[in-house]
């Protein structure tokens, strides 16, 4: 080697060393990927849009509610058969108080009343004519739905039903997007409240309502809008409540 010469370190070739560590990172990556899905698709193709989710869910809380169902049926034949007095007078309090509870069907004249969301050419033809409207302007709100079932029952409604689903104490509407959730079970528009009662007082607290009257002022502007619609119905049952019963609290933390 002729003085002053210098000879260029050998090397190893760059992906003889990536290509294994590549494919190392890999196993392990396919490895974590098998252990958490457990079988299952992680991408979750079928609950790639809000709808299947809110279906899904909607499966889910129904089944629950049936199995809930059952076993309260179950409760209620195995306490039937103690025929100790103190059970026979707590049942006999359970039946007095299950009516006006809601946990038995109520049938008579009803009054149905339907809110729908603006279809979309109507949003849109609106918005584009007056620039201070939004999308909040053509959909049915929480408010609009509590109004309509508190005028029923102000007006004494023996039964209030949304969706088909019972009204009780307990019962809580909330606003999810652009669904309504009623015990646990989402819901879009139209929604659909009936109550069972005296039909000439329901439609007169209806009527009254300034809540009620703002939102049919809208339904009923020129252009289109929301959508209100009444109906006498002549004989309809409001199923029973067969949700959860129980009540639960917040306590406070201690130390």
């Amino acid at each position: 080697m002729p003085h002053g010469s210098h000879e260029r370190p050998a090397r190893r070739p760059t992906w003889k060393v990536a290509t294994p560590v590549a494919v190392t990172l890999c196993g392990i990556l396919f490895g974590v990927s098998a252990a958490q899905s457990e079988g299952r698709d992680l991408r979750g193709g079928r609950l790639t849009d809000l709808a299947s989710v809110v279906q899904a869910e909607s499966e889910r809380t129904s089944a629950l509610t049936e199995k809930v169902a059952a076993l309260n049926a179950d409760i209620e034949e195995l306490s039937s058969g103690l025929g100790d007095r103190s059970v026979t007078r707590v049942q006999r309090q359970v039946r007095t108080l299950s009516d006006p509870a809601g946990l038995t069907p109520v049938t008579g004249q009803a009054v149905q009343v339907t809110l729908d969301d603006a279809s979309l050419e109507v949003r849109q033809a609106a918005m584009e004519a007056d620039d201070e409207l939004t999308a909040n302007d053509f959909v049915v709100h929480q408010q609009d739905i509590q109004a309509v079932a508190n005028a029923l029952w102000r007006a004494g409604a023996e039964a209030v039903t949304i969706q088909g689903q019972r009204l009780v104490s307990t019962t809580g509407i909330k606003c999810e997007g652009n669904s309504v959730t009623l015990h646990g079970v989402p819901y879009g528009p139209p929604y659909v409240i009936v109550g069972v009662g005296d039909t000439t007082k329901m439609f007169g607290e209806l009527e009254a309502d300034p809540i009620l009257q703002e939102y049919r002022t809208w339904a009923f502007a020129p252009g289109g809008g929301v959508t209100w619609e009444t109906e006498f119905l002549g004989e309809v049952t409001a199923p029973a409540y067969e949700g959860l019963t129980d009540l639960s609290w917040a306590k406070p933390i201690e130390g």
